[in-house]
């Protein structure tokens, strides 16, 4: 009856166990008394993810394990989270949510339930996929959590003992040729491999030739956009990123922080020296202006796959907590620093690949997102799980998110 053995099985469970592990260790670097608090305008506060993360694997698998409902309305509370487009923010506030006690009270029956119905389930072929999509799920949560933490001030953060800094290595701007060729996008659904919805169907795409930034722009060249008054200049904005930029004042990378000097880095405990040689992470709309600015453009989806053929893949990247350029093989073409220390920015709209089927078991995972709203990042992060480091993954986010660890580089034609 299963396709699976059960070495596989085992192995799911404890990646299940590593990634609660991984998570409440993130929640155990917050003094409590922040766990109210909302550091991203744009998101729910704090105490969401504290119910969101159980509360998605329970909705998940109950019907498979025939588990019954213990707190309907929790289920509903912590169900979803939230992407509100320029302006629709949320405006709850500490008293609308429920003490700490009861979240705590919840996650723990939840687990204590799923672990005792995984024990004891027969092995299939859905079981498998609605584990890895729990496991994965909860890993970029991890990512989203550290990114919204980050945006804390550093007295509400408990940093460990000891953490290391990154060390970078300067870099030589330069492009790199990638003559014209086909690629493949996705992934077959015979693969055997697991996928999100929006990794289906594989398909041939034809790339035209195009040069391509070796590595990914550094704080150092952002810097002199906007030393050069980059944010100051209409002619390098789209319409709709110069209302966004002007109307919330922003006039440099949410992760910089004004200084006497210039400007230092916005670490995760601490103020830093500003890492000219990392990848600066912006938005989309920051990410287009500088490409305007240098004369370039941002990468489609197709042309980031193609000059990715052949690098190298970190099979685990959760190093630092603040931004570094990771060492890794470089593609065929010579393009390095693909996996692992910065999201990529491509121009290409959020949208389904030919032969697109919504997952049955999440719905609303991609399809709630082809909205024309929402931009392909490729690659990955320092903070970003191994497993989903992997050339077909499509990350997504709206063009006026500055918060995520998402870089760029840029392309010529």
């Amino acid at each position: 009856m299963s396709t699976y053995s059960a070495p596989i099985r085992l192995d799911l469970l404890t990646r299940l166990d590593g990634g609660r592990e991984e998570t409440d260790r993130l929640f155990g670097i917050l003094q409590p008394s922040v766990l109210y608090e909302r550091p991203i305008a744009e998101r729910h506060r704090i105490v969401f993810y504290v119910g969101h993360l159980e509360a998605f694997d329970w909705n998940l698998l109950r019907g498979y394990l025939e588990l019954d409902r213990f707190h309907p309305e929790f289920d509903r509370l912590f169900a979803f989270g939230i992407d509100p487009v320029d302006g629709n923010l949320p405006s709850d506030q500490p008293s609308d949510w429920p003490s700490l006690t009861e979240v705590s009270r919840y996650r723990r029956r939840i687990r204590q339930e799923l672990d005792a119905a995984l024990a004891d389930a027969d092995e299939s072929e859905e079981l498998v996929q609605l584990m890895n999509i729990a496991i994965e799920h909860r890993l970029m949560h991890a990512e989203t959590l550290e990114y919204l933490f980050h945006q804390l001030p550093f007295e509400s953060k408990i940093a460990p003992v000891t953490y290391e800094l990154a060390g970078l290595v300067g870099v030589v701007p330069q492009m790199i040729e990638v003559p014209a060729g086909s690629v493949t996008l996705g992934l077959r659904r015979d693969c055997g491999q697991f996928g999100w919805d929006n990794e289906f169907e594989a398909h041939i795409a034809d790339v035209p030739g195009f040069s391509i930034d070796k590595h990914k722009v550094s704080n150092g060249q952002f810097a002199e956009f906007v030393r050069a008054g980059g944010y100051a200049l209409r002619e390098f904005w789209a319409k709709a990123d110069w209302t966004w930029r002007t109307e919330a004042g922003i006039t440099h990378p949410a992760f910089w922080m004004p200084a006497s000097e210039g400007f230092h880095y916005r670490g995760m405990f601490e103020e830093l020296d500003l890492p000219l040689d990392a990848p600066v992470y912006v938005s989309h709309a920051e990410a287009c202006a500088y490409a305007r600015w240098a004369q370039k453009d941002l990468p489609t989806e197709a042309e980031w796959v193609r000059a990715a053929e052949g690098a190298g893949v970190p099979k685990e990247t959760r190093r630092f907590w603040d931004a570094t350029a990771i060492s890794s093989a470089p593609s065929v073409f010579g393009v390095e620093d693909l996996f692992g220390s910065a999201w990529e920015w491509t121009s290409s709209t959020f949208a389904p690949y030919p032969g697109f089927e919504p997952h049955p078991h999440y719905p609303g995972y991609s399809a709630n997102f082809f909205d024309g709203q929402h931009f392909v990042m490729k690659g990955g992060s320092v903070r970003t799980a191994g497993c989903m480091l992997r050339p077909s993954f499509r990350n997504w986010f709206q063009g006026h998110y500055p918060y995520v660890y998402a870089g760029f580089r840029c392309v010529s034609h």
